[in-house]
């Protein structure tokens, strides 16, 4: 028999997939408050100042058949009103839209704002638009998104980063690892990069002396030059550490290389590159032992598996950083067993909990990343816009 047009076989009917369209788009722009200001190295040194709030920018996307997806993109100190302004601008290219066409969409919208980058704030304005759209496109699915994306684990191995900032007394912070452990945590990393090293090293000696064998990272910040990277790198290898994290600036993949040779304790970094180049360039630079990429800031989900695949390929670790509500699900997908970092921070924005257990952040069975924003969050917002199917644009707050 002879095929016809618009048939597979002559007389099966060609399957047509099923079009949903992008009926609405909200943007709000929380600020989120931390209990007490937060000081790590770039504050010590006199680059930064203490950080006391997070600008959050929350996109949810709502489909002609009633589909809902959130999602969620951050700045720190600056940069939170810049996001919001370059989301307002673009998120009417997504009126009308298939939401399952996640990469078309989000080309659309680097295109849409060309002029100022592939990169950085615009791509970190994009990335709350794309998490929604992957949230929605596992919610359809009716799928937790690891799952989704084809698990590898159910549950990640965890490290607690929030309690050990150089702006905590060391006793405290020796009792927030001790409250860490009891809640059934992996690991604990804790700041160093101080101008005095010596600070450092008593900081360090301390936690290691309560922990014993239990996994210990440091992170540096990016605060040391390569010849002192090299010197303290050498003195931290008594302490076992699974790693030093961002020993050197973050756009040094040469520097890193150089002491990923020289050191047995691996290299980690990327958490301040903001694509998925940037990151080719770490991989390809042999800078790198524990990646830890940002869907926030490298502009999604979408450039983020370019970076997992890229990665598997090289045989290289992974340990996401911050934002743990998307990055569980996405190391949970990661070939090589990975770390997710748990930070408390966020959590009054969500109605949702993350469950540790045995060292390990178990995935949540709920569709989609699993979490919704709460009412606090709500209470938060400084500043909404709503885009409707008409492409037409209300301002609140």
């Amino acid at each position: 028999m002879t095929a016809q047009p618009g048939s597979d076989s002559g007389t099966t009917p060609r399957a047509h997939a099923a079009a949903d369209r992008i009926s609405e788009v909200t943007l709000s722009r929380v600020d989120l408050p931390l209990a007490s200001p937060i000081s790590d190295a770039k504050v010590l040194t006199g680059r930064q100042k203490p950080l006391t709030s997070v600008s959050m920018l929350f996109a949810e996307i709502r489909t002609e058949e009633g589909l809902e997806g959130v999602g969620y993109t951050y700045s720190k100190r600056a940069g939170g009103f810049g996001q919001y302004a370059h989301a307002q601008e673009i998120a009417p290219e997504l009126i009308g839209e298939d939401p399952s066409d996640i990469q078309r969409i989000w080309t659309k919208l680097v295109w849409a704002g060309a002029s100022v980058g592939r990169s950085g704030l615009a791509t970190q304005a994009i990335a709350a638009i794309d998490i929604a759209l992957w949230d929605l496109k596992a919610k359809r699915a009716g799928l937790p998104l690891a799952k989704l994306l084809g698990a590898h684990r159910d549950a990640v191995d965890c490290y607690n980063t929030s309690g050990g900032f150089l702006s905590t007394p060391l006793d405290q912070v020796l009792d927030n690892t001790r409250a860490a452990r009891a809640s059934g945590i992996g690991g604990i990393k804790i700041k160093v990069g101080q101008p005095d090293w010596r600070a450092d090293l008593a900081r360090v000696s301390a936690v290691r002396e309560e922990l014993g064998d239990f996994p210990l990272m440091v992170d540096a910040n990016q605060q040391w030059n390569r010849s002192t990277a090299v010197r303290m790198g050498r003195v931290l290898e008594e302490f076992d550490l699974v790693w030093i994290e961002e020993p050197l600036d973050a756009y040094d993949s040469e520097g890193h290389a150089a002491l990923a040779r020289e050191l047995a304790t691996p290299i980690a970094t990327g958490e301040m590159l903001t694509s998925a180049a940037e990151h080719e360039e770490l991989i390809r630079a042999g800078a790198v032992d524990f990646m830890q990429p940002d869907a926030a800031r490298v502009g999604g989900i979408t450039p983020f598996l370019k970076i997992m695949a890229r990665g598997q390929q090289a045989g290289i670790r992974m340990a996401p950083h911050f934002a743990m509500e998307i990055h569980l699900h996405l190391a949970a997908a990661y070939e090589i067993d990975p770390w997710v970092e748990h930070f408390d921070w966020l959590q009054p924005l969500f109605d949702e909990r993350l469950e540790i257990e045995d060292g390990r952040m178990l995935v949540p069975g709920r569709p989609g990343l699993g979490f919704t924003i709460s009412d606090q969050a709500r209470a938060w917002t400084d500043q909404s816009v709503r885009v409707d199917a008409d492409g037409r644009t209300t301002l609140s707050g």
